[in-house]
């Protein structure tokens, strides 16, 4: 039988990649665009917005679309590896010493390129940082993330800290610092401190979209959290996700450093700074609201906001995923993004479950330890 804890898990990173899988196909458009080249709203799985997609932009010569998974999940599942052969909490330098290398030895399948090839071969140029910095650079791994552009890069693969903290988003909160550090600096590394805590407020028990926001809303800091309190504002008492796309993007627009053209990037674009946020995550959580934690939904205004549209439909079908569980992640979307992808979408989530009871006994001993001492010395 399956526990709750495994049934919200793997609704998690089932989730995540199902957004990930749909948006990817839209990802870098307008709505407007979105719609005009689709004929309407995009409901589902969608093909590749070009046909020649090997040459349409030689800078991403990915098949997006067609239900294939993009870095957003490839990086998610290297973390769950990492996490399955530490079984215990995280830090910058298992970044250094496990993801890296994951990054940088033994092929892969990559969708998006449809062969084998290393991950390191299909993530971005913030992704492709970690390895530079870390594997050539030998740059302190707490430290390594400052100089990059800040994005969401690391907050997108956040999704199992949460997981492995299930039920602590202060500890989830925490722990993502920490992990992302290797990869990120500022509000980049905020968000993703911010993401892993919504997650693991959306794995407790009885958890609720407001109570997984303000959890989030309760850790955030400077930028982030006026972002995220000016969507959740926005999003009260607005229920249809087409309605709350123009809503969203004003509500983030003051705090995007990224700018209204989304391919051509405004001078002050992804430079730190204690004032801004990624969109990402806010307008995630503003979705996450919207849907009433409905994953199909939350999914779906992720994908038709467009501009990154794979990591904020992902981020949403993560949270959503962990309220509703495994079975509120649509079956139809799931089984062929899973066959496209030819990947195992449901074993990650498994792995993290049980990760997640050997870290709740590691630290039940650990704080048994420390109430003893506690106890000796009062």
């Amino acid at each position: 039988m399956t526990s709750l804890l495994e049934e919200k898990a793997t609704g998690v990173l089932v989730g995540s990649a199902v957004g990930d899988a749909i948006g990817g196909a839209v990802e870098g458009w307008t709505p407007e665009a979105i719609r005009e080249r689709h004929g309407g709203w995009v409901t589902g799985i969608v093909g590749p917005w070009y046909e020649n997609w090997r040459t349409a932009r030689p800078i991403a010569p990915y098949h997006k679309g067609d239900g294939h998974i993009t870095d957003d999940t490839l990086m998610t599942h290297a973390l769950v590896e990492v996490y399955d052969e530490r079984r215990a909490h995280l830090d910058a330098y298992a970044v250094a010493e496990s993801l890296v290398p994951k990054m940088l030895n033994g092929p892969r399948w990559v969708p998006e390129l449809e062969a084998d090839a290393l991950l390191l071969q299909r993530v971005f140029l913030a992704e492709k940082w970690l390895v530079a910095r870390l594997h050539y650079g030998h740059v302190d791994p707490r430290e390594a993330g400052v100089g990059n552009i800040v994005n969401c890069g690391a907050a997108m693969y956040m999704a199992p800290v949460g997981i492995a903290n299930a039920g602590d988003p202060e500890g989830a909160y925490a722990e993502a610092l920490d992990v992302a550090g290797a990869h990120q600096s500022s509000y980049g590394r905020e968000a993703a401190g911010v993401f892993a805590a919504a997650v693991a407020a959306a794995m407790i028990p009885g958890a609720t979209p407001a109570s997984a926001v303000g959890a989030a809303l309760g850790l955030a800091k400077d930028g982030t959290r006026r972002a995220v309190e000016a969507v959740a504002e926005a999003a009260q008492g607005v229920t249809d996700w087409e309605q709350a796309i123009p809503v969203l993007r004003k509500a983030i627009e003051p705090y995007d450093t990224v700018g209204p053209n989304y391919r051509e990037l405004s001078m002050d674009a992804r430079r730190p700074s204690r004032t801004k946020a990624i969109e990402e995550l806010p307008v995630a959580l503003g979705f996450v609201l919207v849907a009433e934690g409905d994953v199909r939904r939350a999914v779906l205004g992720g994908t038709n906001y467009g501009r990154d549209a794979d990591s904020i439909a992902s981020m949403a079908g993560a949270i959503t995923g962990a309220l509703s569980g495994r079975a509120g992640v649509p079956d139809e979307w799931a089984g062929e993004i899973a066959d496209a992808s030819k990947t195992d979408l449901e074993q990650p989530g498994r792995v993290m479950a049980s990760v997640a009871k050997d870290i709740r006994t590691a630290d039940a001993a650990r704080w048994a330890e420390r109430t003893a001492a506690l106890d000796a010395l009062v």
